[in-house]
């Protein structure tokens, strides 16, 4: 039994995560008062809980009318890292994995210099096929660093989630950083994936730190380009001062 210990208001957003899964857009969800009810918590915790899942785009919140189902997102949003399981529950769909790669390794150069290690430290190496509903949607190749190898090795990472595992064991990731690029699907791409060699894929690249800033996970995300894509939210950069006038032909 997990002796993790989880903030009522991520009990809470848990247990809505479950019930909106299950609902239709537009259902009315429980009121900040009716939650307090039924969790026994303070209305800033279950306002905390609605609002986390209202920034992810799954509640929309009207004042003076509640809180309900938003239309599911068709997209992740790029500012904010969440788990593949947890993205295909979100949107209702069945998460699983087909195991390609899980062994212990010396590192590449490439993947020390990125998880800030020796040259050849050793390595956990994960590469699975992600799959909704039974059909692929992503090629993942993982390279964590060896602190992590019992809970990488021993889980269930075909039903379940990496990062899920990485919890129960202590390791709590936090923050992160990702590059977005292209790429033509290579021969294995396209048979593990069911396209053509050739056709675009959208590549995501990312590195992962806990809450000590300690690098842990170097991550490759290859999906077809018409299967996936990242929403980016943006600020527009004014003048850099009030005095500052643009030049002709700007726009």
């Amino acid at each position: 039994m997990s002796t993790e210990y989880r903030p009522q208001y991520r009990r809470i957003e848990q247990a809505l995560r479950e019930r909106i899964v299950r609902m239709r857009p537009g259902e009315r969800l429980p009121s900040d008062a009716e939650l307090c009810g039924e969790f026994g918590v303070s209305r800033m915790t279950a306002r905390n809980a609605m609002q986390r899942l209202a920034d992810e785009g799954l509640v929309a919140r009207e004042p003076g009318r509640g809180s309900f189902v938003a239309e599911r997102p068709a997209h992740r949003r790029a500012n904010r890292l969440m788990t593949f399981t947890e993205e295909m529950r979100r949107l209702g769909r069945s998460p699983t994995s087909r195991m390609l790669t899980r062994v212990i390794r010396p590192s590449a150069p490439e993947e020390a210099r990125a998880l800030g290690l020796q040259p050849a430290e050793p390595v956990v190496h994960l590469r699975r096929l992600r799959c909704a509903d039974g059909s692929p949607v992503a090629i993942e190749t993982s390279v964590l660093v060896i602190a992590t190898g019992p809970a990488v090795m021993s889980a269930d990472l075909e039903d379940g989630s990496l990062h899920e595992a990485l919890r129960r064991a202590g390791v709590i990731l936090r923050r992160g950083t990702a590059t977005i690029g292209a790429a033509a699907a290579t021969t294995e791409d396209a048979q593990l994936l069911g396209i053509r060699v050739g056709e675009p894929l959208l590549v995501e690249r990312r590195v992962i730190s806990d809450g000590f800033g300690r690098r842990v996970e170097a991550t490759e995300s290859r999906y077809p380009a018409n299967r996936y894509a990242l929403d980016v939210r943006f600020e527009v950069d004014g003048p850099s001062s009030p005095g500052v006038s643009r030049s002709e032909g700007d726009t």
